[in-house]
């Protein structure tokens, strides 16, 4: 049957979850922590009275310098498979991993799940069609399209040949309910700033929250930040790259645009249509920059915002575009591409172009047209040449530089962190290093679970 949920009914339903008021502790906990009634106004409690915290491992300052002392950290968790990143490519492998019989957890450092996919309201779902029209990337990203289907307003544009638009809430929305339903343990409003290391093994990853300095153990973790910044940590060959960075926006009250003002050349900057009616998200290329530095990022912020406040301005003066306003600008930066992995294997241009095939293929990939023939994701870009217990997805696997506008795309990302989570929990299970893990039993599982390998 193909029930469908209203878009008012879904924004009730995030309200009650508590999804606005901070949903870590809920998913970390249990999710009966969504069924909990809504209280008749505020509460407050005093948990500790007179709390001096301890200095002993703060940082101090020696001879100009800043010196952290050695200290212990508490465990937070201990599991099969640590996922870092809960964007596209890190929930599809946290699903994949527990769908695969692992005990997961993932951690994602926003409040909410799906990355520049739905913080950076890059909302368009392109780089997953060759010519036929044929779709190539299927699996966990495919499924939550189809959930989306099922809700009003949820995705537009949706068919063989067609590039779908999704909304940014119901995916959040779509990803919660899969997390949930998969039983993936889960950790929000934590920052990757570590690993744990054994050699030359990674053993899990260190965490900054509100809760301090903690760390997750796990037999095999998977990168899925999308900077890399688990496997720099722990010492893996990685390239820095330079790139566009954009700061997405969406508009409204295009629907009440005048209608002489639409018989004429509409102005610059208007966008794209959404699901929402009215409502169009507007991307932003931005200047090529180092998105690991944090004086760049604010920078870009700030002046990106400045921007998008100046052009809707200008766009409210033009006759029939008076009630146009800002909706919203993306609360994620645009950052595109930073560190790629030097992997066991690196994906290039030619591979792209002439529609390679590999016999560890654990992905496919497409383009935004529905023309050109099939790619094959081989395994080895997924693992570091040297460093043992870790593996990679989404935009930082191992791939040439002018490979970045295919394997950044959404798509792409849903389908490398797929194939990352099954391996993980291949490893986890056989109890041996992802670089050993035996490929037919990874791409059996991820045929079981939907995925395309040609």
């Amino acid at each position: 049957m193909n029930h469908r949920i209203s878009r008012r009914d879904l924004l009730k339903t995030l309200g009650a979850s508590g999804w606005a008021a901070g949903l870590g502790g809920a998913l970390a906990g249990s999710a009966a922590h969504a069924d909990e009634p809504e209280p008749s106004g505020f509460t407050g409690s005093v948990l500790k009275a007179n709390v001096v915290q301890s200095t002993a491992t703060c940082p101090t300052l020696v001879g100009g310098e800043v010196i952290q002392p050695q200290r212990k950290l508490s465990l937070l968790d201990q599991t099969d498979v640590l996922v870092v990143g809960g964007g596209s490519a890190g929930v599809a492998a946290a699903i994949a991993a527990r769908r695969a019989g692992a005990t997961v957890t993932l951690v994602e450092r926003y409040n909410h799940f799906g990355g520049l996919w739905t913080g950076g309201l890059v909302l368009v779902v392109i780089g997953h069609m060759v010519k036929g029209p044929k779709q190539v990337c299927m699996g966990i990203g495919e499924e939550m399209m189809r959930r989306l289907e099922k809700i009003d307003g949820g995705i537009a544009n949706r068919g063989p040949g067609k590039n779908p638009t999704v909304d940014a809430e119901a995916l959040k929305f779509v990803m919660l309910d899969m997390v949930e339903e998969a039983g993936v343990k889960v950790f929000l409003h934590c920052w990757g700033v570590d690993a744990v290391m054994e050699g030359d093994a990674v053993r899990g990853a260190v965490f900054e929250s509100k809760s301090g300095r903690q760390a997750i153990l796990a037999k095999v973790v998977v990168d899925a930040t999308g900077d890399g910044d688990v496997f720099a940590a722990a010492g893996a060959e990685f390239e820095h790259r330079t790139y566009n960075i954009g700061l997405v926006s969406r508009i409204g009250n295009l629907d009440k645009v005048g209608s002489a003002a639409k018989q004429g050349r509409p102005p610059r900057g208007l966008g794209s249509p959404t699901p929402i009616a009215g409502v169009n998200w507007v991307n932003m290329l931005g200047p090529e920059r180092d998105g690991l530095d944090v004086a760049e990022l604010t920078r870009l912020e700030m002046n990106h915002r400045r921007q998008i406040w100046k052009q809707i301005e200008r766009l409210r003066k033009t006759p029939g575009y008076e009630r146009t306003y800002l909706v919203e600008t993306a609360p994620q930066l645009g950052v595109r591409i930073t560190r790629t992995l030097t992997g066991v294997k690196t994906l290039t241009r030619d591979d792209i172009r002439n529609g390679a095939r590999f016999p560890d293929v654990i992905a496919v990939g497409g383009f935004t047209e529905p023309k050109g023939e099939e790619w094959h994701i081989p395994y080895g870009v997924l693992v570091p040449r040297k460093i043992d217990q870790l593996l990679t997805a989404g935009r930082c696997i191992s791939a040439a530089l002018k490979t970045a506008d295919n394997i950044r795309l959404i798509p792409v990302c849903f389908a490398t962190g797929h194939a990352a989570g099954v391996a993980a929990a291949v490893a986890a299970r056989d109890g041996c290093p992802p670089r050993a893990v035996e490929v037919p039993k990874v791409q059996r599982i991820l045929r079981e679970q939907d995925a395309y390998l040609g």
